[in-house]
């Protein structure tokens, strides 16, 4: 039975539309029903172009057990990150905050006033590659939820509070030619050169490291950079 992403006009989340996972699309709905169940939201953001969202969506959101536990304990949402890049905006932000990285899918966890308390990106079902399993976060997290809550909202609150205030700090600058050779030097260090990529698995798109590497080589005319862009 297709559950509400079915009537989606995103491509993306109509093809959640089979999973067992009880998906709503970010609205009102949404955010009332948790807050009348006084339940967190699971937050999804992904694309169509997005390998790694498929991957969990495979892993995850299509296994029973773990459809199961976010049902019972969750609202959950999924975002077309290309129909509302405002809220990816967002919460990229605060994940990478949180983490030091960012990406897709994009994890969140929300209070239901739509406040983040935790996030991350793609996580694999049962505990792998030093990340934790999706199953065990999801059991502890509601588990936090029922029996510590106020801990959570308070934590939600600190994020906020912070991101306000560096939201309203002046980060200008002047960007000079040692600062971009700093950041090529770094990219060049993490690059897969047998794999392809950047770092190890698991790997995610760098569009943007992508387009510095291009206008390096435009204004640089350095042969060696298209040599490391065949690579990504």
């Amino acid at each position: 039975m297709p559950n509400r992403l079915l009537k989606a006009k995103s491509p993306y989340l109509r093809k959640s539309a089979y999973q067992p996972v009880d998906w709503y699309e970010w609205s009102e709905e949404a955010f009332r029903k948790a807050k009348e169940e006084n339940k967190p939201i699971l937050l999804s953001i992904g694309g169509v172009w997005c390998h790694w969202c498929h991957v969990m969506a495979h892993e995850s959101f299509e296994n029973e057990e773990i459809a199961k536990i976010i049902n019972e304990n969750f609202i959950p949402i999924k975002v077309d990150r290309d129909e509302r890049p405002d809220i990816d905006k967002r919460y990229q932000e605060i994940v990478f905050a949180l983490t030091g990285s960012g990406g897709w899918p994009l994890t969140v966890f929300l209070t239901p006033k739509g406040e983040p308390f935790f996030g991350g990106t793609y996580f694999p079902p049962e505990d792998k590659w030093g990340k934790p399993g999706f199953k065990n976060l999801l059991l502890r997290i509601a588990q936090l939820w029922k029996e510590d809550r106020e801990k959570l909202l308070s934590l939600a609150k600190q994020i906020f509070q912070s991101l306000e205030f560096q939201s309203k700090i002046s980060h200008k600058g002047k960007v000079d030619k040692s600062l971009l050779d700093k950041g090529l030097k770094h990219i060049l260090l993490i690059i897969n050169y047998q794999n392809g990529g950047i770092g190890s698995a698991p790997k995610f798109h760098h569009s943007k490291v992508w387009e510095f590497l291009l206008y390096r080589y435009f204004f640089t005319k350095d042969k060696n950079l298209l040599k490391v862009i065949e690579y990504l």
